[in-house]
């Protein structure tokens, strides 16, 4: 006669410890090939340096998180742009509160994970005068968070003034509309505008995060740092670069391909290059930059009024009211002859 024995309850297996984890995939699982890869990937890791290249930059900000705070400030500067939301006269009020309420609450715990890179990141231990500690990082995140907030009406009337700019220096622009919903020099300019308010107000990380999305999107490479000034105009944007240390006055207008880059920089004595110098070209108010110039050098000023024509290359200052042209290189052309049959 049989007997009911009690069924045995199974338990799963207990989760391997991290370093048993790839021994007992090569061993029981049957995905061991992928095992195996992510076991020596981990080994590849530093679990305990911050602020290194092989870290593990688990405290770090997010980069998506950053992404969805400046698309919504895009969206407070241009409102319903980014959101396709049709914002009428009546509900600008609340649709600007409820938008920067969601930049707020994005921004404000990415700026907090940022702040400490102030003093862990590499150049600060390498240049050797670490900036201080800041002790109440929750305080501090608050005081950048209010500055940043006040600010911004200030960014919207540059960017406001950056919208007339494309529009007088653009003969194809039609209207103001055609302007700001289509136009990806004013969107990398609005951007920009944004990150640098960031960058100025010493958050690491974020502000360049924002500039390298928007780059992705615009074609235009803007460092945050570069100084800006009033009614900026990039006409097309594809391939426009702007170093951290440029700095641009008021009613300047570049072209596609133009480039304010830096001359080969400065190592110090152990082979790091220098920071916090500057390495790219100052223009002066009323200045036009044509296609694919290049111009390099922290020392290297364009004056003020001048023009300098497309595909020039340039490592020196001109004064104001200069015009700057390459010599035409030498054409050859011959008559197209058709083949005999």
């Amino acid at each position: 006669m049989k007997t009911n024995k009690p069924r045995r309850t199974r338990h799963p297996a207990p989760a391997p410890s991290p370093d048993a984890a790839p021994r007992a995939c090569r061993h029981l699982s049957p995905q061991a090939d992928i095992c195996q890869a992510a076991g020596e990937l981990a080994g590849l890791f530093d679990r305990e340096a911050v602020d290194a290249p092989c870290a593990l930059p688990a405290n770090a900000p997010a980069p998506r998180a950053v992404v969805d705070a400046l698309r919504i400030l895009l969206d407070v500067l241009f409102p319903g742009r980014v959101s396709g939301e049709a914002v009428g006269a009546a509900e600008l009020d609340v649709f600007l509160v409820r938008r920067l309420s969601e930049a707020w609450n994005l921004l404000r715990r990415e700026v907090r994970r940022a702040l400490p890179y102030r003093w862990i990141g590499e150049a600060a231990r390498t240049e050797g005068a670490r900036p201080p500690r800041v002790a109440d990082l929750d305080g501090e995140a608050d005081r950048v968070m209010k500055a940043f907030f006040e600010r911004l009406p200030g960014v919207r009337r540059l960017v406001a003034a950056d919208v007339q700019a494309a529009y007088d220096g653009d003969p194809a622009a039609l209207t103001f509309a055609e302007v700001i919903l289509s136009y990806p020099g004013l969107t990398a300019i609005a951007a920009h505008r944004i990150a640098h308010e960031l960058y100025a107000l010493d958050v690491p990380i974020l502000p360049r995060v924002m500039s390298e999305w928007i780059h992705t999107k615009t074609g235009a490479d803007i460092h945050p740092g570069a100084r800006i000034g009033r009614s900026f105009f990039i006409d097309h944007a594809t391939g426009v670069v702007i170093g951290e240390t440029a700095e641009i006055g008021s009613d300047v207008k570049l072209y596609q391909g133009v480039t304010l880059g830096a001359q080969s920089f400065a190592l110090d004595a152990a082979g790091h290059p220098v920071k916090h110098i500057k390495r790219h070209p100052t223009v002066e108010d009323h200045v036009i930059i044509y296609a694919h110039a290049t111009i390099l050098g922290g020392n290297t000023v364009i004056g003020a009024r001048s023009v300098v024509g497309g595909n020039v290359f340039l490592m020196e200052s001109v004064p104001p009211d200069s015009l700057v042209s390459s010599q035409h290189p030498e054409l050859l052309i011959r008559e197209k002859r058709s083949r005999k049959k």
